[in-house]
Parts: C-alpha cells; sequence; structure tokens
C-alpha cells in the first residue's frame, strides 16, 4: 500500500495544563509510513507546541493505490508516560477505537472513516504547508486547514441546533488556527500590517478570506479564493458556501450580540456589560436592598440554591419582579443549582450573643462609642451606610413606641455587668420606628436580655431582646495541625478545642470524597485559604496534615468548601437536589446555571432533563470551576449547542483557581474568553470582583483593574456583601466610562487633547 501526499493536525496529552501540546506536521514522503499494510505501526516526528486543550481530533489522510477514495486515519499520541487517549469523529469521549485493515480486522488503538476529498485537494493542502516562501501560500494554507477540520466535523456541526450552527461552525474553524503553529504567520501578518490573528476568533473564516484577498490585491492577479477553496472537498458542500452571508464579519458580530442579549437580556443605556448581583436571605430583611441595587444599575440578580429554601427563593424572587416592575428597569434572574460540591458539614449551634465593642486607643480609653441599632421583631435592616456595630430586635412595639432622644437604656450583659445604651437618632422604618444608640462600653447581649428606659421618675417600661444570631462555630487551623474529616454527621464539636488525640474535627456529609481520596493527593479548604496533604484514609475518616495556613491560624467553619484537584472524583451530573431544584428554577427563573460541569455526559443529563420538562427557552449558564470543565469546554459548547436555549458561560475564578493553580488563573481566564467569543457565547465574570469595596467600603487598586479588564465580558459578578448597593454604583460609573468593548486595538488617549 503506498501513502499519497498527506497533511494533518494532532494533540498530544500531556500531565498537566502546561504540557498540553498541539502538533502540526508535513508527512510528504509516503515510503516513510509504509509498512505492509499495517496502519497502527505508522511511524513519523511532529512539530510540538503549548496549548490548553485535551481533547482533540487528528485526521491523517491515507491514499491507497487504485481505490479512488481516501481514507482518514483517527490517531491520539502518547506524550512521555501519559496514558494515551483516542476519539473518532462521532465523538471525542470514546475511549476505545479500532482500524480496520485491508483483511477486515480491526486495530484496537485507532479507527479509519471514509471522507471523499480529491486527490488534488491532499496535494495542494500538503503542498501549501510545506511552503514557507510565500506569505499568501501560508495564509491560503491556513484557509484550507480551516474548511478541511470543518469538513471532518460536519456531522458534529449538523447536529447543533440551528440557533447555533454558525456559532459552532466559528467555533470549530477557531480550534482549527488555534492548534496550528502560527507564530511566524503572525508576526509576516503584523510587520505588514495587514491582519491580527489574536482578535479574528469572533469571525475567523471572514478575516482570514478578507486577508487573502487583500493579499491578491497587492499582487495584482483576481484568484477567486472561491476558486481555490470552494470545491475542494466533495463529500458535501462547505457550510462557507451554502450560507455565505452568515460568515460575514458584521452578520457574526451581531449573532454574538443577539446570543447575549436571548441569554442576559437587553440593555437599555450606553453600557455594554451587564451586572450582576449574588443576594441571600438578607433580601427578606430589608424592604429597600433590592430597589437600592437595580437603581445602582444591576441588571440580573442570581440566587444560588446551595443556601436557603424555596421559601426564601419565592420571597427574592417577588421582590425582585415587583422592584424591577416598579422602576422599570429589566432585570433577570439567574439560580445556580448547587451540584455535587463538596462542603464541611455543619456544626453544633453556638451561643446566641452578640458583642457591642466600642473603638478605644492604644490605652484603652473609649474614642468612639458603639453604634447600636434598635428595631421591632422582623423589621428590615438599616441601610448600608449607617453600618451599626450591632443589631438588637425588641419584642415590644410599644416599648420602642415609648422611647424618645435622650433617654438612656440599662440592663445587664451576659456576664451580669450593668451597662446603657443611650438614644441619639430615630428613623421611620417599614412598620414602624427604630433608633440609633451610642455604648461606650463592651458588653455581652443574648436572647432574653431586659431593656429598661431610665427616666427622672425611675425605671419606666421594659423590653426584652430577642432573635439574637447564634455565633458561628469553627476550628482554628494552623501548619502541621492534623485534622480528621468524619463521614459521621452526629459528630458535632461544641468548642474548637482538640480532642485527646491531638486532632481537630470537621464532618463531610458527602460519600464522594471519602470515596476518591488517596494517601498524598494535596487537599484545599474554603477555596485554597487552607491547604493540606492527606495522610491517611479509611471508609469513614480522613485524615489531612495542614500545610498551608495564617501564621495566628485559619478559620475552618461549617459549609465552607474542598477541593481535591489531583484526585479522580466521579461525579454524578445533576444530583437529586438539583432535579428538586430544577423544577423551582424553571417555574420562576429566566436562566439556571449549572456547577461543577466536568463532562459531556453532564451536559447530555441535562439536555434530557430540560427536554422532558420543555424547556427550551430556559437560560444555560455553564460555571467553569473545575479541571475537567475548562479542558473540555469546546466539547461541552457544541454539546450545549444542541439545545435551543440561550446560552452562556460563567468564570467561576474561586474554585478554578484552587483546582488549575493559582499562577494559571490568568491564562485560564484569557482563554475561556477567547473560546467563548469565537462560539458567539456570553462569558459572565464571576467571583471576588470589587470584595474589597463590598466588605469594607474601599477597593484596592487591583479590584479596578480587574473590573477594567473584566469589560470584555458580557456581563460582571458581584458577591452579596455589607456595602453592596454601593459596589453596584460604582462598578456602574466604571462601565459607563468606556462603554466600548475592550480590544486589543488603538484608542484616543485621555491626554491627546493637551498635545493637539
Amino acid at each position: 500500500m503506498a501513502l499519497g501526499a498527506i497533511s494533518t493536525c494532532g494533540v498530544a496529552k500531556g500531565s498537566t495544563l502546561s504540557n498540553h501540546a498541539i502538533l502540526t506536521a508535513n508527512l510528504l514522503n509516503p515510503g516513510s509510513f509504509m509498512r505492509s499494510g499495517n496502519f497502527g505501526a505508522l511511524q513519523f516526528r511532529l512539530k510540538g507546541k503549548n496549548s490548553a486543550f485535551r481533547y482533540q481530533i487528528c485526521p491523517l489522510f491515507l491514499k491507497e493505490k487504485g481505490s479512488p477514495a481516501p481514507k482518514t486515519l483517527v490517531f491520539a499520541m502518547q506524550k512521555e508516560s501519559d496514558e494515551s487517549e483516542s476519539c473518532s469523529s462521532q465523538s471525542c469521549i470514546e475511549d476505545q477505537m479500532h482500524l480496520e485493515n485491508k483483511d477486515g480486522s480491526c486495530d484496537p488503538e485507532v479507527e479509519v472513516s471514509s471522507i471523499t476529498l480529491s486527490e488534488a485537494y491532499l496535494s495542494q493542502s500538503a503542498e501549501m504547508l510545506g511552503n514557507q516562501g510565500n506569505l499568501l501560500d501560508k495564509l491560503k494554507a491556513v484557509h484550507l486547514h480551516i474548511l478541511a477540520m470543518e469538513q471532518w466535523n460536519a456531522s458534529r456541526i449538523q447536529l447543533c441546533h440551528r440557533n447555533y450552527m454558525v456559532s459552532a461552525t466559528n467555533l470549530i474553524h477557531y480550534l482549527a488556527l488555534k492548534c496550528l503553529d502560527v507564530e511566524q504567520l503572525k508576526e509576516d501578518l503584523s510587520s505588514i500590517g495587514l491582519l491580527n490573528l489574536e482578535t479574528i476568533n469572533p469571525c475567523v473564516i471572514a478575516n482570514l478570506t478578507a486577508g487573502i484577498q487583500m493579499l491578491e490585491s497587492l499582487k495584482s492577479y483576481p484568484l477567486s479564493i472561491k476558486e481555490n477553496a470552494g470545491g475542494e472537498i466533495s463529500n458535501q458542500k462547505s457550510l462557507d458556501e451554502q450560507n455565505k452571508e452568515e460568515f460575514i464579519m458584521d452578520t457574526m458580530r451581531k449573532k454574538a450580540s443577539s446570543n447575549m442579549k436571548l441569554l442576559l437580556g437587553p440593555l437599555t443605556d450606553e453600557r455594554t456589560t451587564h451586572i450582576m448581583v449574588t443576594v441571600g436571605q438578607e433580601v427578606t430583611e430589608s424592604e429597600t436592598l433590592i430597589t437600592d441595587i437595580l437603581k445602582g444599575g444591576a441588571t440580573i440578580i442570581r440566587i444560588n440554591c446551595a443556601h436557603g429554601s424555596p421559601s426564601i427563593w419565592s420571597e427574592i424572587i417577588r421582590r425582585v419582579r415587583r422592584s424591577s416592575q416598579m422602576l422599570e428597569k429589566p432585570c433577570r434572574i439567574l439560580m445556580d443549582l448547587a451540584g455535587p460540591k463538596l462542603r464541611t458539614g455543619s456544626m453544633k449551634a453556638g451561643p446566641c450573643v452578640t458583642k457591642i465593642s466600642p473603638k478605644k486607643d492604644a490605652y484603652g480609653n473609649t474614642i468612639l462609642p458603639a453604634q447600636v441599632w434598635l428595631c421591632h421583631k422582623g423589621a428590615s435592616s438599616p441601610a448600608g451606610h449607617m453600618s451599626p456595630d450591632a443589631i438588637l430586635c425588641i419584642d415590644s412595639p410599644e416599648f420602642l413606641n415609648k422611647l424618645q432622644l435622650g433617654d438612656t437604656v440599662r440592663f445587664r450583659d451576659a456576664r451580669g455587668e450593668k451597662r446603657t445604651l443611650k438614644i441619639c437618632k430615630r428613623f421611620p422604618i417599614f412598620g414602624g420606628t427604630a433608633f440609633m444608640a451610642e455604648c461606650n462600653r463592651t458588653a455581652y447581649v443574648q436572647s432574653g436580655t431586659e431593656l429598661y428606659i431610665k427616666r427622672r421618675k425611675g425605671k419606666y417600661s421594659a423590653g426584652e431582646v430577642v432573635e439574637v444570631p447564634s455565633v458561628e462555630q469553627f476550628v482554628r487551623l494552623k501548619v502541621e495541625d492534623l485534622l480528621i474529616i468524619s463521614r459521621d454527621s452526629s459528630i458535632e464539636q461544641d468548642e474548637p478545642t482538640k480532642p485527646t488525640i491531638d486532632a481537630y474535627r470537621v464532618t463531610c456529609p458527602s460519600s464522594y470524597l471519602f470515596d476518591s481520596v488517596k494517601p498524598g493527593e494535596p487537599i484545599a479548604f474554603d477555596d485554597g485559604k487552607i491547604w493540606g496533604v492527606i495522610q491517611g484514609t479509611s471508609a469513614s475518616e480522613i485524615i489531612v496534615s495542614i500545610t498551608h495556613a495564617s501564621p495566628r491560624g485559619s478559620k475552618l467553619g461549617p459549609e465552607k468548601s474542598i477541593n481535591i484537584p489531583e484526585s479522580n472524583i466521579r461525579y454524578e451530573g445533576l444530583t437529586t437536589k438539583d432535579l428538586i431544584d430544577l423544577e423551582f428554577v424553571a417555574a420562576h427563573a429566566d436562566m439556571v446555571g449549572i456547577s461543577f460541569i466536568r463532562d459531556v455526559r453532564d451536559i447530555v443529563v441535562l439536555r434530557a432533563e430540560l427536554e422532558k420538562r420543555k424547556l427550551q427557552n430556559l437560560g444555560i449558564v455553564l460555571k467553569i470551576e473545575t479541571r475537567s470543565g475548562f479542558e473540555k469546554l469546546p466539547l461541552l459548547l457544541l454539546e450545549a449547542m444542541k439545545s435551543p436555549n440561550p446560552l452562556g458561560v460563567m468564570i467561576a475564578r474561586g474554585d478554578l483557581a484552587v483546582e488549575c493553580g493559582w499562577e494559571r488563573l490568568g491564562d485560564l481566564q484569557e482563554e475561556i474568553l477567547s473560546i467563548c467569543s469565537a462560539a458567539h457565547v456570553p462569558v459572565i465574570w464571576a467571583t471576588q470582583v470589587l470584595e474589597s469595596l463590598v466588605k469594607s467600603g474601599v477597593p484596592t487598586r487591583a479590584e479596578l483593574t480587574d473590573v477594567a479588564n473584566a469589560r470584555r465580558a458580557s456581563c460582571i459578578m458581584l458577591n452579596k456583601g455589607r456595602l453592596i448597593v454601593d459596589a453596584v454604583a460604582t462598578l456602574d460609573i466604571i462601565l459607563r466610562s468606556n462603554s466600548t468593548k475592550m480590544k486589543a486595538e488603538l484608542k484616543p488617549l485621555v491626554l491627546s487633547s493637551h498635545l493637539f
């Protein structure tokens, strides 16, 4: 058997993100690949290039003498000690493939599938890829390679819903371009100011076609790219030929904008980026919080189904809909399914007591009294700008009605110490009146504490403090401490002290953790604030040695995240709780967030559940927060595009950084943005955005530049916090200051008016 001229691209799998190699080659010597007709023994060398993709189809075109139709060989390379992975044209997640030889036998390593390509195309493609002398030929070779990859993935594209056909095709074009080593080509194009291959991902083929036509015009010979590229693939017409108007730049940009509006909703002002705010039970305790958030510029409200209950979610949604209608500001609702996230279990509730602490100087003298908010039971929280040091709910409205400015309220705290509150301000609130009082000495107030009004005629009236929240329990871990994670949720600690075996204890209700980890593997807690190494495992316990924590010890409380980045954990795509919550989400929300996506199978399960419930209009947001989810992102998008549902991606940087490494986070989010831009899928930029501003009122410089960088995304998400209203307003100002999308291009300088 003799081989004709062939050209191929392949991917070698590496052990880490940094060493996944994408390879290209020109295989021009047929004789070097002949071995008694046995395809499985082909030997060749490929040129490697770093990339983040894990799975990629690798077509090798084979031409047998006497046979009119060439064949394609699908293979996977092995890098050093890693296990090889194979994939077929039907699915890139199959574990095994087979090669059929002339005698009908199968080789278990590879598979041959048929595709009708003209021999002239094979020769021309190989010749162009091997030509190093002409820039136009190089660009044509890239163009032909991309069209070939489109044809190779034609069956996969055809499976996508018609709404996503163009976007899926452009995604394939982008991936085909990224698997080539085009560094020299980029430099050559940049040197003549013609084309920037780094920014063409929203409309790949249109940009390449325009570049080729410009080069041809410069060389003064009118070769039509349609004549050179069309008709080479005879199995079926290319989508580029069938729908040429769909692949022009303007149409592609409109498609990306349309996809964003379908998922996130239209923006009615000059902003081009949505603001999403995560809220929780605190919204139900304030009559104005949601209204203030929407007034500040938020256009999407996010609810995390990992916290709260349907009754709380219903009240939040009711308030959002009411405020949105009242303000005439459209607002959509995203509800995240909890997913199979590992978390620490609950701890026994601490005492219901709150500490009132005035500000003191270095000598212990009071310099600023503590601000205490007094209100009736069930009243809304004070406005964010007030920021009291403590909130005391009183069971008797009559007591509050009799309070006057200047009154002194006396009580004995939890230690029996006499303390006083000085009433200084009065505020009308929904359903009654609230007061701001000052306390000059430290006090510990618990539920049941009695308050008395002291006037000239002695004690007058009494009120009782109620609903003091319990103190959150935690363990404080330091480096070299031992931590035992128990499967038994009945083990709860009253105090954060060490047991007799000299180790702290927490629980984890998920059986996945105990079934997956091995000694020597790293484990992280609370979004990577605490790290450890697993020392030993059993069916019910895991022993961890702490390797990283704060010098004074880091707190680990209930419901904190657990990450095991190097463990081969097997999650179910949608948990039983997720399926129950999905019913509520479908009835009340505009979008559903899918947490901890790891594999295409998770999308298949999700699509089946949505089709079962006939939810074609419910938006889907894929949360990329695991290593596997990042590596398989192109496949996840193509699978999700089989449904008509509006589609988006959230960069969940918290778990993603822990899973993949802090030092890689910048590259990961850039890769996700590029892939989603090529697929015309809107991106939500999430985790720790303006976190210092939300918590303390002052943003860091790094947070401000992070927001400026995030303007390239379609939406920016803020997490809940004490000063969330101020953070929304600040983010709105930043986004309005430059309403155009961030691009790698020249822009007018702010200082140019001073120079010209």
